[in-house]
């Protein structure tokens, strides 16, 4: 049966890396079935990321019964690979025994990710499951600050004397019992326990057993410390090509290493959270939440937006005699505040990308508001051009034209002015650009669009 599963193409075309339809269809019919060695042979030649994201695109019920029906098949690298959220739904689920079996071979900072944000129960099964070595190793690292390099880091170091030569460190590695299953380094220390280099282990095969380690460091080497900031760490693991760097206490010491795939999932992680900030959907929304809990993230941004849109409708209304002489007033202010919401939108979020990366710093931040500003004034002037024409052919009005025209530039002048200053200002003040952006910059497009489209109708046309 195996034999057929692997014969089967994992996906539905060349080069693509999804999951097929055809295996969802495959894993609910073995549920469906009660068949657990049917199931068991479609799961085994599956990636664990695979078959996290299986779990969290199928529904609640039928999860349920799949990991009923597959008993001691949950192993650490699937819990690690799921959303927070339903993370905790199937730990919960699962019979101490199984929870023990899924997490003894993690590394350390695996665990500490399963665990971090669980409930006290839930991490106390947790650690109860791991040897004593192990589970002091993991509170120690959730003693240290949330999303620092203390809990990013693994505990689990290849370390030499930084006075050894090559075939000394080739016979240690040799000798021991248990190695991390990846590790990229060999930290160099001194005999304070303080890092010193680090030898790629590339570069330690090539070379001749009487080398010294200490000749053959890499000129990265760049250390720690277990309170920095693990988004400032991830960025300089992309800033500087690292693959791997040691973290150190509050004397120098080594604690842990740091290697590219926790820092990169750092660097995915924030990625996603501003796409989903700059929506107003929060930073943690899943497709796996329930209904309640998407409400929940969702309901207070919407009463955000409700206050900035009445207070974009008291400056219509300011004008409620302008827009009664003159009906087509209310037929084309959508357009202007359209116009300057979706500019300020491009601004915004170039601008904010730029900040999360650190392209955008004060040496440069006058230049780039200086090209917004340009860019709002010529595609303000080439869309008033195009509005123009359309007040006059519409409407038959060549003043109502030169009206929305001359607002179109002023909006679409301002919608790029603060998509760069608002983000920028509130940066620093402390405050997430990409969760509170949006919501100023839109208000800022509204009210002025229409305070300028009508204040200029109301001078002019009436």
């Amino acid at each position: 049966m195996t034999d057929q599963i692997d014969s089967q193409e994992p996906q539905e075309d060349e080069g693509d890396f999804g999951l097929p339809a055809r295996l969802f269809d495959e894993v609910l019919d073995a549920v469906e079935a009660g068949d657990a060695a049917r199931l068991d042979a479609i799961f085994e030649p599956l990636h664990p990321a695979d078959i996290a994201d299986l779990l969290e695109q199928i529904d609640a019920r039928d999860r349920r019964a799949l990991l009923a029906l597959w008993k001691g098949g949950m192993d650490g690298e699937i819990l690690s690979e799921l959303d927070d959220n339903l993370r905790e739904e199937i730990i919960q689920s699962l019979a101490p025994t199984e929870l023990a079996s899924a997490v003894r071979e993690l590394e350390s900072d695996d665990v500490v990710d399963l665990v971090e944000y669980l409930d006290e129960d839930q991490q106390s099964a947790v650690l109860d499951a791991l040897a004593a070595t192990d589970r002091i190793a993991v509170e120690k690292a959730l003693a240290y600050p949330e999303e620092s390099a203390g809990r990013l880091m693994q505990v689990e170091v290849v370390r030499a004397p930084e006075h050894w030569s090559v075939g000394e460190a080739i016979d240690f590695l040799r000798r021991a019992e248990r190695l991390p299953d990846q590790f990229y380094h060999v930290m160099l220390v001194d005999p304070r326990m303080k890092p010193v280099g680090y030898v790629q282990i590339g570069r330690l095969l090539s070379k001749s057993r009487a080398t010294l380690l200490r000749d053959i460091t890499e000129e990265s080497f760049r250390t720690f410390h277990v309170e920095d900031d693990e988004g400032a760490v991830a960025y300089a693991f992309n800033q500087y090509h690292l693959i791997s760097a040691p973290v150190v206490d509050d004397d120098d010491r080594l604690v842990g290493v740091i290697t590219i795939d926790d820092a990169m999932n750092v660097l995915d992680e924030e990625h996603e959270e501003d796409i989903l900030r700059l929506a107003g959907v929060g930073g943690e929304s899943e497709l796996s939440d329930s209904v309640r809990e998407t409400t929940k993230q969702r309901l207070p941004w919407l009463a955000v937006n409700l206050g900035t849109a009445i207070i974009a409708s008291l400056v219509i209304s300011l004008f409620e005699e302008t827009i009664a002489g003159l009906v087509a007033l209310a037929v084309l202010m959508p357009i202007v505040a359209s116009m300057g919401g979706n500019a300020g939108t491009q601004s915004l979020t170039v601008a904010v990308r730029a900040i999360a990366t650190r392209d955008l710093t004060t040496s440069n931040v006058w230049r780039v508001i200086r090209r917004e500003v340009a860019v709002g004034l010529i595609n303000g002037l080439a869309f008033a051009v195009v509005m123009g024409l359309v007040g006059l052919v519409w409407f038959g009005s060549p003043m109502l034209g030169v009206v929305i025209a001359v607002a179109m530039v002023i909006n679409l002048v301002v919608a790029g002015l603060s998509g760069v200053v608002v983000p920028v200002v509130l940066d620093r003040f402390g405050v997430d650009p990409a969760l509170a952006s949006g919501t100023f910059v839109t208000t800022v497009t509204d009210v002025v669009g229409f305070f300028a489209f009508l204040g200029l109708a109301s001078v002019i046309l009436l």
